[in-house]
């Protein structure tokens, strides 16, 4: 069994023996929304109708047998274009909505928040809306209380709580409502589109809290959006819907990537619902992209890795190849090549490598996406191909000298007092 085997076997071992608690399951969910089509005017009409087999209405199918499952503590990403069906399923979660068909067990509190201020009263004071809020979530009013101070706290409203709501300004009256979403004392949060709320500063407000629930094992989160930014940055898992259905899920990266190539497809009305007969991430301008290993995928942390890069693009275009190296065991992005300019189009392998001894041991991912020129902005490329796991590239750092806390290597960075 080669090296990258091995890491592959032992990251799907580590999948299947998660023995965190499931908090969320969702199995084989369904949901179809009657459409009116025509209304009839009288009893007689309505009986014509009933005769000719007229129904009066389209069966417009939403989710199409939904299937996945949340543990204890992850930040979980449902993505998709709008009208994929992603806030139906979120409403099916949330328990505002009953599916046709599957079932959705929830273990815990869940704290849904589907959109922000939803349940607000202009008329109320920001305190007695905060109250309002948590007893529509199902809190008693001393589980309010418990957690009141830390709402207003964070929403930096204070001096203002006492006053209606109708005198907030909008930023002010987001900054409360977010306030209650995240500070909720709940075990499942579930977010739809309310990262990018209020200034900057309460944004990096944000940022640092989602980076501490992270860190919180007993904490669940489930995100809808769609920033691939905030996919990347925040979750661990990611679901991508389309048309109902899953297309994607697992690996956040792989998820974000393709959802930002489904964004760019422009296939005619008559190809949506042909299947695609490309592996994800590849299409018909790049049939073909993957990164073969030239050195032994099980390195000795002293000699450069080096790898090549097989791709197949035609178009007489510039075109460039970007090329991240991924920390599978710490997690985050190590590097990014940037945009590298190709010369040659067709069928070409191209050889790359990359130096290791700075490293300590871990285990490794190099991706690759092929990308081209941004029509409006000369400083952008926009990516159109991009390798899944199939067509990336595992390797191992494996040193005797070497620690496995840091990424960095204490041979290759050291600190000097001055």
């Amino acid at each position: 069994m080669t090296a990258v085997e091995n890491i592959a076997k032992n990251e799907v071992a580590a999948v299947a023996a998660d023995e965190r608690p499931v908090v969320l399951k969702v199995d084989h969910v369904a949901k179809s929304f009657r459409l009116p089509t025509e209304q009839a005017s009288g009893l007689k009409m309505a009986f014509l109708n009933w005769t000719k087999g007229i129904k009066g209405y389209t069966e417009q199918k939403v989710l199409r047998d939904i299937s996945f499952e949340v543990h204890q503590g992850d930040f979980f990403g449902i993505v998709g274009r709008n009208g994929s069906g992603k806030s139906t399923l979120l409403k099916i979660i949330s328990q505002i909505y009953v599916p046709e068909q599957g079932t959705v067990d929830v273990r815990g509190k869940l704290v849904p928040f589907i959109e922000l201020g939803v349940g607000f009263n202009p008329e109320l004071t920001g305190r007695e809306n905060v109250y309002l809020n948590g007893a529509l979530l199902g809190f008693t009013r001393e589980e309010i209380t418990a957690m009141y101070d830390d709402i207003v706290e964070f929403a930096e409203l204070g001096e203002f709580m006492d006053q209606k709501l109708k005198n907030y300004s909008s930023g002010m009256q987001v900054r409360l409502a977010f306030s209650v979403a995240i500070k909720a004392q709940g075990d499942i949060l579930v977010l739809d589109e309310v990262l990018a709320v209020g200034d900057e500063a309460f944004q990096r407000k944000c940022d640092n809290f989602f980076s501490e629930v992270k860190k919180d094992p007993t904490k669940t989160v489930i995100l809808v959006t769609h920033s691939m930014d905030s996919v990347k940055k925040y979750c661990n898992k990611a679901i991508l819907i389309k048309n109902g259905e899953i297309i994607e899920s697992g690996d956040k990266d792989v998820v974000a990537d393709r959802y930002t190539l489904e964004n760019m497809a422009t296939k005619k009305a008559s190809e949506k619902d042909e299947p695609d007969s490309f592996p994800t991430g590849l299409n018909a301008r790049v049939p073909f992209l993957k990164v073969w290993p030239v050195s032994n995928q099980l390195s000795d942390g002293v000699e450069p890795f080096r790898f090549d890069v097989e791709y197949e693009f035609t178009e007489d275009v510039p075109f460039y190849l970007a090329i991240s190296l991924v920390d599978t065991k710490r997690g985050g992005v190590v590097c990014d090549s940037g945009s590298v300019p190709m010369q040659n189009n067709g069928r070409q392998r191209v050889s790359f490598e990359i130096p290791v001894n700075a490293f300590n041991n871990s285990d490794f991912k190099l991706l690759v996406s092929l990308r081209l020129d941004n029509p409006e902005d000369p400083n952008r490329t926009d990516m159109i191909a991009f390798t899944n796991d199939d067509n990336s590239c595992f390797f191992a750092v494996r040193n005797s000298k070497n620690k496995n806390y840091a990424l960095l290597s204490d041979r290759a960075l050291q600190f000097h007092q001055i």
